[in-house]
């Protein structure tokens, strides 16, 4: 059992912060996860219809998706999730050694957004703020390390008054096992999106859609969303 019965959650409605969600009310017995979405300028919005979804099978009564979408003013030259940014490329044209930090990385996205999250909590009164940060099979970003993790959370010990901590307890996880985790406490992965291009299919060929796909391949199981490749 949880020892606070609440948390806090950045919640996209991809396949990892959908199964972290899962694994919180399931494994971790939190009673109440509140979940937080961005809208932060981003190209298309089909995670967050999904997250929605997902907290609402799970009878969760506190979400919020917070529209920050003036963040493409600043952001849209330096991602190509950004409305307004280039064309987002397939994982093989990217070349190797830019994929520790590739194009679709969003400058500070997980800093801002554990920020808000962190004042939510302590707000609310609640002290446990969770992300899905996870190994990255194919590419990286700095803000989805174990570095990261503990300096954000030195910063927020600073706090006279209201201890918060940031978790991530999928860090050093790969794809194929929170995948594996999530069949285990029966997550439905139909209601998730990954494709940073959200057409009406998924495109098969963004770097996500391609470390999605070999994490289903990987353990002999078909991915129930559509592809066009």
């Amino acid at each position: 059992m949880a020892e606070n019965e609440n948390c806090v959650l950045l919640i996209s409605g991809g396949m990892d912060s959908v199964t972290l969600l899962h694994y919180l009310v399931k494994e971790k017995q939190y009673e109440n996860v509140y979940g937080v979405s961005f809208l932060y300028g981003q190209k298309h919005f089909r995670e967050i219809e999904c997250a929605r979804w997902q907290m609402n099978v799970l009878g969760m009564k506190y979400h919020h998706v917070l529209d920050l979408s003036v963040m493409k003013l600043l952001l849209k030259d330096g991602s190509t999730l950004i409305k307004g940014g280039q064309d987002i490329p397939r994982l093989e044209d990217i070349p190797v050694e830019e994929r520790i930090q590739p194009p679709t990385y969003v400058p500070n996205r997980n800093m801002i957004f554990l920020a808000i999250a962190s004042a939510w909590a302590e707000a609310i009164g609640v002290g446990d703020v969770f992300y899905s940060a996870q190994a990255h099979d194919e590419y990286g970003y700095w803000d989805c390390t174990e570095i990261f993790v503990a300096r954000m959370n030195h910063v927020l010990e600073l706090n006279r008054k209201h201890k918060i901590n940031i978790h991530a307890p999928f860090l050093k996880m790969s794809k194929q096992e929170i995948l594996e985790l999530g069949y285990r406490l029966g997550v439905d992965y139909a209601h998730t999106w990954s494709c940073y291009r959200g057409e009406e299919k998924a495109c098969g060929e963004c770097p996500t859609c391609v470390e999605r796909l070999k994490a289903f391949e990987s353990i002999g199981r078909k991915d129930p969303i559509a592809y066009e490749i």
